[in-house]
């Protein structure tokens, strides 16, 4: 079989949706700089663009999609509920309707399994959590301001809960997670599949910074193939059945992580970066008021 074009690939929800394969994420892109690299995205070939509120950057997202001049039903826009607006669903889906212009979007996820008391967030809402606020978000698809939903930064325990919960009719399309070859969370990965729920990969490259840069290991296998550490690490998750969202603003990144046409990453090469033992998280959940990371995802 000939290599994919990933570029022009997309992934099937459990809805029908069809999710692109490759897409910009946002996260730590300030508002002076994401309106370009949106716009240089779209303009260089991609069709997803990730935001969320809690990143406040979604006003600049929207003017990058307008400024792209590529037609807005040919571009998947993935937001997210931020944690203080768990009891207040449909502001929040207002709220970043309104900021990106936009009349829908293409996926709503709830950012974190935490109900975030906005008053201190520090604390945890006495009377409310993820339950709830999914029983909440369950009622968005037919409003037509958004296509399907989803979470993030679930783990197996929580999908579990979620499941358990008689008000849960819709099951997640989609579970964005932090997945690098220090982080690979084979464990929750196969959950995911066993429940048809899509994995999308945040952090995909490790961030900025990111120590995977510097390993020798997957240096090596990158110059074996003549390719960028970036770009294998991006192969390695869409082979593994997840989309990726890279962030960057750099527009020669931006473009450079998009060049995963035409070629593969062997069994054996993918088998070298699955034996890679180092193991680490860029996103922790120590700054939320309740734990959502069990050790239960690999």
């Amino acid at each position: 079989m000939a290599p994919k074009n990933w570029t022009k690939e997309t992934f099937t929800l459990n809805t029908g949706a069809k999710i692109p394969a490759i897409g910009l994420g946002t996260w730590q892109s300030k508002p002076g700089e994401v309106r370009e690299a949106v716009k240089a995205a779209l303009q260089g070939g991609y069709r997803h663009i990730d935001t969320a509120l809690a990143y406040g950057n979604e006003k600049e997202v929207g003017e990058g999609i307008k400024d792209s001049g590529v037609p807005r039903e040919e571009i998947w826009v993935t937001t997210k509920l931020d944690n203080p607006w768990h009891k207040r669903v449909e502001d929040g889906i207002n709220s970043s309707l309104k900021s990106l212009g936009l009349d829908y979007v293409d996926l709503y996820l709830m950012h974190w399994p935490s109900s975030t008391d906005p008053n201190d967030l520090k604390k945890h809402l006495p009377d409310w959590d993820f339950k709830d606020t999914w029983a909440e978000m369950q009622k968005l698809p037919e409003s037509g301001r958004v296509k399907n939903i989803g979470v993030s930064n679930f783990a197996i325990k929580n999908l579990e809960k979620l499941f358990a919960d008689s008000r849960t009719k819709i099951t997640p399309a989609v579970n964005q997670i932090e997945l690098h070859p220090n982080n690979p969370s084979p464990k929750l990965l196969d959950y995911l599949k066993e429940k048809g729920i899509h994995a999308t990969a945040y952090s995909c490259l490790g961030s900025t910074d990111s120590p995977l840069y510097k390993n020798e290991k997957l240096k090596k296998l990158a110059e074996n193939k003549g390719k960028s550490v970036q770009q294998v690490l991006l192969m390695w998750g869409l082979q593994r059945g997840s989309s990726v969202i890279p962030k960057s603003v750099t527009a020669s990144r931006i473009m450079g992580n998009f060049q995963l046409d035409g070629w593969e990453l062997t069994d054996e090469e993918m088998k070298e970066i699955n034996s890679l033992p180092e193991r680490f998280k860029v996103c922790g959940d120590s700054w939320l008021p309740v734990k959502v990371f069990f050790g239960d995802d690999e």
